[in-house]
């Protein structure tokens, strides 16, 4: 063997382990999310898979470049707080939360650590970003709701259920944006000749108390607002309003799946991959301050046929043209 043939293959054996180790060395970056809904909620699981799905197509692989931290919250008050902090002092790189009440509890914690927003309804409103073109700080994401959407609600409801007359409003309290959809419904109640009132439940127990003094109100309807308290119980919610009769209008999507009679809402799981784009930007180093927050230009009508049935409704036909999909 001659000689440069011999030194370039001891020098080629020579820098193999120095590559191995510094690939060994690149490092893993932590992804956070934090979950309004219970662990081994088919909901919550699906948003979360699109969102890995979609990482994993962008280059992420679990184990490989990218640790994906997921928190679940079940719509616990004390269970956001102690997993936003937890989040905060891994540090994650980037985290994603899910929900108002999450972004209210996480945003405060850090100025540093970028934030994505998913399922927020009136993020400038509530005081999460300055607007929506450029953010600013370390937050931005994609909201579902513009408070507006509260009289297109009463709208469905009444046409779907014209003797309806009162409505209770599902709200909680708690959450910051929740006013604002009343103030919305409030006002365009007149509209419709509605008289409106709001039924306030922090949690699972107090949304079945509300529910349940509804009952033998033959002239009553019913508007739940987005959020994790009603999200988490949405079994007992669509349960009670079938049991009391109340024609009722909800906010996402598998309501109407999974019983209720109306629904007016966005394709919330298809955010999650746009979600995961802006994560891999912000991994490669974009500045969260200027993705701009992205808004839903599509909202689907949902009307569950097997429920009107059960209620004795007869759904205009007018409102079943419109309908995306009629649940039979």
């Amino acid at each position: 063997m001659r000689r440069r043939e011999l030194l370039a293959l001891i020098g080629g054996a020579a820098t193999l382990p120095l590559a191995a180790r510094a690939q060994q060395r690149k490092p893993v970056r932590r992804i956070g999310v934090i979950m309004n809904y219970a662990e081994h909620d088919a909901e919550g699981e699906a948003r979360v898979s699109a969102l890995r799905g979609r990482l994993q197509e962008l280059g992420w692989a679990e184990g490989n470049n990218v640790r994906i931290e997921v928190r679940w919250a079940a719509g616990k008050t004390d269970h956001m707080q102690a997993y936003a902090a937890e989040l905060v002092r891994l540090p994650a790189d980037v985290i994603v939360a899910n929900s108002t009440p999450l972004l209210a509890r996480l945003k405060p914690l850090t100025h540093t650590i970028p934030i994505v927003f998913v399922q927020v309804a009136d993020p400038v409103g509530s005081g999460f970003v300055s607007n929506y073109a450029r953010p600013g700080e370390n937050i931005t994401g994609f909201t579902d709701f513009d408070t507006s959407i509260g009289g297109k609600w009463l709208e469905i409801l009444k046409e779907a259920a014209p003797f309806v007359s009162r409505v209770t409003v599902l709200m909680d309290p708690e959450q910051g944006n929740h006013p604002a959809f009343w103030r919305v419904i409030e006002s365009a109640a007149p509209l419709f000749k509605l008289q409106v009132s709001a039924a306030g439940a922090h949690n699972r127990a107090e949304i079945e108390q509300a529910l349940t003094s509804l009952a033998g109100q033959a002239d009553r309807g019913l508007v739940v607002l987005p959020g994790p308290a009603a999200n988490t119980s949405r079994d007992s919610i669509i349960q009670l309003a079938a049991r009391h009769h109340l024609p009722a209008v909800y906010p996402i999507k598998y309501y109407a799946k999974e019983g209720g009679l109306l629904c007016y809402s966005i394709d919330q799981v298809d955010q999650w991959p746009r979600a995961a784009g802006y994560v891999d930007r912000i991994l490669r180093g974009a500045n969260p301050a200027e993705l701009p927050v992205q808004a839903p230009t599509k909202f689907e009508l949902l009307v569950n046929l097997k429920t009107a049935k059960a209620l004795g409704l007869a759904i205009p036909e007018s409102l079943l043209l419109r309908a995306d999909e009629v649940i039979e």
